[in-house]
């Protein structure tokens, strides 16, 4: 893989690290800010949302741009952002620091996706996504638990310190190493970026990824009084089986990019279908601690599988026009993240128990198995008509 990716990776890296090291430090925020630990994870949700809302301005300003002054301007604002949480004297400042970071992300990974795809071979470009995606799921491996050992030791202020270090590499890597006309923005300028989302299959990606990121969360917002009150594991012991379902995660999105470079659809359609079963079998047999830390292992495996399938499925359907489609479709992750969260919630309200809640996450996954197939059903219809006649 060209090293221009290797680029992107690291900033990817710094960016999941931004996102999620915040979790691990909600204690010690709170006490320095003065506010209770639930109002410092409100610092999550604003993220989230900055996340959502600034994904289709950004890509919408940009559209025009060239696209690596763009990475390069996306990658300094998290280094601005990082910088702003860690001298925010306030607990409102670092919530406006913290949506201010959040909403170059979306548009960083649809760029950047983009970016990627157009540097290699059509055989490769979803190994490509893959490896710049690489970055995201190693910052849950290595970022965020040497984040949250380095706030606890030196203060929450010194880990975004560190992540503005990072992001200051990444910066530099991104200048010196991803070409000056990497993926030129089309002709059709913003007006071609918002055409192609008239396309009933960008829509039905979209709709994919956010199903399949809804049946995660639904259970993994979950996951620590699931694996505490029906698993009988120690908090402890929770942290490193959260580890573990990052190296899932992270050996799911490489063997993600490969089978979708072999058979896109097939990948995404299979994998969805293996969470669904994943799930049932959680509910039958997560009280048995052994099966359910495999279980949590193969989950985070499966569930990045399908991450580069659905960025490329989107970035083909909208071929002429690919930044907002693909800027839009991490934003679709992201409403997936919060519903499901929402979702699993909701049934949790309704007296469903933890035992009983990977159900909730089967049926999300089977939901999105319908609409997958339902997207290839009418793909293989449209192709006759698109061939020329003889």
């Amino acid at each position: 893989m060209p090293l221009p990716i290797l680029a992107l990776a690291i900033a990817s890296c710094c960016i999941g690290t931004t996102e999620f090291v915040i979790m691990g430090l909600l204690p010690e925020v709170a006490a320095d800010l003065g506010v209770s630990i639930p109002s410092a994870g409100l610092l999550v949700t604003g993220y989230a949302l900055g996340v959502v809302f600034g994904a289709p301005i950004v890509a919408m300003a940009t559209a025009q741009l060239p696209r690596k002054p763009v990475l390069v301007g996306l990658t300094a604002s998290f280094v601005v952002g990082n910088l702003f949480c860690a001298i925010a004297p306030d607990y409102w400042t670092l919530m406006a620091a913290r949506v201010f970071t959040a909403l170059g992300h979306g548009a960083f990974f649809g760029i950047g996706s983009v970016v990627a795809a157009s540097l290699v071979p059509r055989n490769k470009r979803a190994s490509a996504m893959a490896l710049m995606f690489a970055g995201l799921t190693l910052s849950n491996i290595l970022g965020v638990p040497a984040g949250t050992a380095l706030g606890e030791a030196f203060g929450w202020r010194a880990t975004f310190l560190a992540v503005v270090g990072i992001g200051l590499i990444s910066v530099a890597a991104i200048a010196w190493l991803v070409p000056a006309d990497v993926a030129e923005p089309s002709g059709g300028g913003l007006r071609g970026e918002l055409r192609v989302l008239g396309r009933l299959q960008v829509w039905l990606a979209m709709l994919i990824a956010s199903l399949a990121s809804a049946s995660l969360f639904a259970v993994f917002t979950y996951i620590k009084p699931y694996l505490t009150d029906v698993s009988g594991l120690s908090t402890a012991t929770v942290t490193w089986v959260l580890l573990l379902f990052g190296a899932g995660m992270t050996i799911g999105n490489i063997i993600g990019g490969r089978l979708a470079d072999w058979k896109l659809m097939p990948t995404v359609i299979g994998t969805l279908l293996g969470m669904a079963v994943l799930f049932v079998v959680f509910a039958k047999l997560g009280a048995i601690a052994t099966v359910a830390v495999g279980i949590v292992f193969l989950w985070g495996m499966l569930i990045f599988i399908v991450v580069p399938p659905l960025q490329i499925r989107v970035v083909e359907a909208a071929a002429e026009g690919p930044n907002l489609a693909a800027t839009l479709n991490q934003g679709a992750f992201n409403v997936g993240n919060a519903s499901g969260a929402w979702i699993g919630g909701l049934a949790i309200s309704w007296g469903v128990s933890y035992a009983k809640l990977p159900l909730v996450g089967a049926a999300l996954a089977l939901l999105a198995v319908t609409v997958a197939v339902l997207s290839q059903a009418l793909e293989r219809r449209a192709i006759p008509q698109t061939q020329p006649a003889e």
